[in-house]
């Protein structure tokens, strides 16, 4: 013997598929979601790369700005020696102060740049900032001290003649200096992109806010403690709960 067939008229309706966002899923697990991998690997490593050297190439305009605004030392010579013309002067200090203000200028200058250019971070980016920035440095002070005077004093001096004054070469005292492109770089971008950068959209919660939740049995409980009975009545005064403590 078989069972009988159910007819088709009594079968039940098919279950709708639940598309519905689950907010404790992670980001893209629900039905229909499509995840957003961004750029590839390759794509970011090469758009880096070229920023770098974007970067990189500004140090020649630091090195320009780094000869004409950096006090230079003035120097004077006899027939013998090259002295100081002014012994407490604080040229040195001077020209190493200027370069560092530039360059955490150019610093936040690029970053600002790169952030409106690409509009997201990631760690090729960051890379490319710091290493186009510490070339950048570098290529602005070899830029600075070729514009500048001479390296050579003692020809320097011939050349001009004994009691004459003239500027002494533009060095940099302080190596550490070199960093503050880079530093400059990162704070922009970290303060960027924490001020302008895009945002995860916030999941959505459900809606215990309305103060009502299912109590056993499937019937609606209000959150003040009252329980309804079957059919909507409220509960007699002989089977009302007593109050929480």
């Amino acid at each position: 013997m078989t069972a009988p067939l159910t007819p088709r008229d009594n079968q039940p309706p098919d279950e709708p598929q639940n598309h519905a966002h689950n907010p404790w899923a992670a980001p893209g697990t629900y039905a229909g979601a499509t995840a957003d991998d961004g750029p590839g690997l390759a794509h970011e490593l090469r758009e880096g790369a070229v920023i770098a050297l974007l970067v990189a190439v500004c140090g020649l305009l630091l090195g320009v700005l780094w000869n004409w605004l950096a006090p230079h030392t003035l120097l004077i010579s006899d027939t013998r020696n090259v002295y100081l013309k002014n012994t407490e002067g604080e040229e040195a200090v001077g020209a190493d102060g200027t370069f560092l203000l530039l360059s955490l200028a150019f610093g936040m200058l690029t970053a600002a740049g790169v952030f409106l250019f690409r509009r997201r971070g990631g760690i090729p980016l960051v890379v490319a900032l710091v290493v186009g920035g510490l070339l950048g440095a570098v290529l602005g002070w070899l830029t600075g001290m070729w514009l500048g005077p001479t390296a050579d004093v003692a020809a320097h001096a011939r050349q001009v003649g004994p009691g004459v004054t003239f500027d002494g070469p533009l060095s940099l005292g302080a190596k550490p200096a070199l960093l503050a492109w880079p530093i400059g770089a990162m704070l922009a971008q970290l303060a960027l992109t924490g001020l302008f950068g895009p945002r995860d959209p916030e999941p959505a919660y459900p809606d215990w806010a309305g103060g009502h939740e299912q109590a056993p049995g499937g019937h609606e409980r209000e959150s003040g403690g009252h329980e309804q009975a079957p059919g909507g009545q409220e509960p007699g005064p002989h089977e009302q709960k007593p109050p929480a403590p």
